[in-house]
């Protein structure tokens, strides 16, 4: 079920009265736990057994860690879940891509082999919902946190439908208690959620599906396009891939806000960083922590020596390029990041505050590379991505798009420039958090005449959903 769907629109408001209407908090969770899986199953029935799967394997592992006092058996329990559940992951998401290499490895090499194919669907959100799990039950480990032994309490933290199929990829830390509260009905909990579901809806369906009518055109058939076009392409998806992603993320915010739980930022303005690794602490940030704890900081971090460190950045980044799909131009993307970062830690460029002429300099060359880095990871092939990178700045003509749609993505960027400006800058009292009621229906009134005015209304799928 999309967020920007009349099936939602009518599933969503049904929840919240039933919600509230119910007395007990058990009765909430449990109808909560119901409405999450139905949600879910809205796109292929039986991958919920998938979901259920692995939120059985990581309870009871969990309940078994914390009955266990020897440390080898701890470690054995974690492992075994840890490899199930990454094995799942694996079938249905990486399978395929390894088997080919290798085929086509060994045929080079001489060897006639062919491995088997599966034609399997990959299930929406399967890398999201199985990271939560995991993160919870390392947390479990480590003793971050306590044993959930409710099990319809647990299985709700790992389907929570505001966040289950494409995040923020939640902590057990920050959602799990939240489960045993029982909220009560709030109108500034209702006004500001629904101001950030339509600040979601505006980044999705204005910024991100307007610039999507051009992007997929453009490398979708890179062959018949000129360097004009490419470079109009690769300027526009990075604001395609943030409206989308940080779109879904604002709603699924405010959806939870709207039933009384608080999620975790997942963006901050992520295109005013003046350093690739100020970027990754602003983009994706339910993510970009998640390697970073349970990734990162396990392999060492920084508290190696340097050539281990920069090892550490390099592994952790082409993890979190593999992460988001089974292709060789994730694979780049994330290693292109991590050389990035590698670069800007020798040069102590991480450590500092740029003012003044240098910060303008400085975001203008990360925005750049940013951008030049995202060409890889929109691309189709890596043929297309070389393609298009050979002919962007020497195939130079002047690209065509339809003047109406040019402005309308203006004008997208310019009211997102300006929110995000007076967030950065301004005051700390958001227009969506303003107590002042004549405001927040103002600007609920502005928000909804831009989304019907501008927006793409055609129930476009979120890019995310497929990693």
């Amino acid at each position: 079920m999309l967020f920007n769907s009349l099936h939602f629109l009518l599933f969503f408001p049904t929840v919240c009265a039933i919600y509230y209407l119910l007395p007990f908090l058990k009765l909430r969770n449990l109808f909560l736990l119901i409405a999450s899986y139905y949600f879910y199953m809205n796109w292929e029935p039986v991958y919920a057994l998938l979901l259920l799967s692995s939120t059985i394997i990581t309870y009871l592992a969990a309940i078994g860690l914390s009955m266990k006092k020897c440390k080898k058996r701890k470690k054995l329990i974690l492992v075994f879940s840890l490899i199930i559940n990454l094995a799942v992951l694996f079938l249905f998401k990486y399978y395929n891509f390894v088997a080919e290499n290798l085929t086509s490895l060994l045929t080079n090499l001489g060897v006639a082999i062919q491995m088997p194919n599966f034609e399997l669907l990959l299930p929406v959100g399967i890398s999201f919902y199985i990271f939560q799990a995991l993160g919870y039950l390392i947390d479990v480990y480590k003793g971050k946190t306590v044993v959930e032994k409710n099990f319809f309490t647990y299985a709700l933290f790992v389907s929570f439908f505001p966040q289950l199929v494409a995040g923020p990829i939640e902590r057990s830390t920050n959602l799990l208690h939240q489960f045993k509260v029982k909220h009560t009905f709030s109108y500034d909990n209702i006004m500001s959620g629904i101001c950030m579901m339509l600040w979601g809806y505006f980044l999705k369906l204005v910024l991100a599906d307007r610039c999507a009518l051009y992007v997929n055109i453009i490398f979708n058939n890179v062959a018949f396009h000129n360097g004009g076009s490419f470079l109009l392409a690769s300027l526009f998806f990075p604001f395609q891939i943030y409206g989308d992603f940080a779109g879904y993320s604002m709603v699924a915010i405010g959806v939870a806000k709207i039933l009384g739980f608080n999620l975790m930022e997942n963006f901050r303005r992520p295109y005013f960083a003046t350093t690739v690794s100020e970027f990754w602490h602003r983009w994706h940030i339910s993510l970009s922590t998640w390697f970073k704890d349970y990734l990162y900081i396990p392999l060492g971090g920084n508290r190696v020596g340097m050539l281990r460190g920069y090892l550490n950045i390099m592994i952790t980044f082409i993890v979190s390029g593999i992460w988001h799909g089974a292709n060789w131009t994730f694979v780049i993307w994330g290693t292109i990041h991590g050389v990035l970062q590698c670069i800007e830690k020798f040069l102590g460029w991480n450590k500092i505050k740029w003012n003044g002429i240098n910060r303008i300099i400085h975001w203008a060359l990360t925005f750049c590379v940013v951008c030049l880095a995202w060409i890889f990871f929109r691309a189709n092939t890596m043929g297309d991505a070389m393609y298009i990178m050979k002919r962007i700045f020497t195939d130079i003509a002047m690209p065509y798009m339809r003047v109406a749609d040019f402005l309308a993505i203006a004008l997208a960027l310019l009211i997102v420039f300006f929110k995000e400006l007076l967030d950065e800058y301004g005051s700390k009292i958001r227009i969506s958090d303003s107590p002042i009621w004549i405001v927040r229906h103002f600007y609920i009134a502005v928000m909804v005449a831009f989304i019907i005015l501008l927006g793409v209304l055609n129930g476009d799928q979120f890019i995310y959903f497929q990693f």
